[in-house]
């Protein structure tokens, strides 16, 4: 079963991305911010993480760069959730080694074929 980690700070939102990936057949671990799922991603192996921007103690940007310096999860791919839809944004976010840059708000059905997209599935 692929495993996917999720760091988003809006609990809402948070839940809503959980619901649609367990349904959709993922085994999900849910944060709250960037500084835990650095720590989460070292704790555990995940397929893919998916991550907000902003957030609080660590933003998605930082959390991006410090799990691409770590040997053990510098190969997870990260898929960025971002409300800040400018261009500069998507290509900070994709500089820090990201795979993909998702818009808030997304539709289940664009979110499910971006992480398949990204997966090879």
């Amino acid at each position: 079963m692929v495993k996917i980690l999720i760091a988003e700070d809006d609990q809402d939102i948070r839940e809503l991305v959980v619901l649609t990936l367990q349904f959709n057949g993922f085994d999900v671990k849910s944060v709250e911010n960037g500084a835990l799922a650095v720590e989460a991603a070292q704790q555990d192996v995940f397929d893919l993480i998916l991550m907000d921007v902003r957030m609080p103690r660590m933003t998605g940007y930082e959390a991006c760069r410090r799990l691409k310096e770590i040997d053990t999860t510098k190969d997870v791919p990260v898929i960025f959730l971002s409300a800040k839809g400018q261009e500069a944004e998507i290509q900070t976010g994709l500089s820090a080694g990201a795979q993909q840059y998702i818009l808030k708000p997304f539709a289940p059905d664009e979110l499910i074929g971006t992480i398949k997209k990204v997966l090879g599935h």
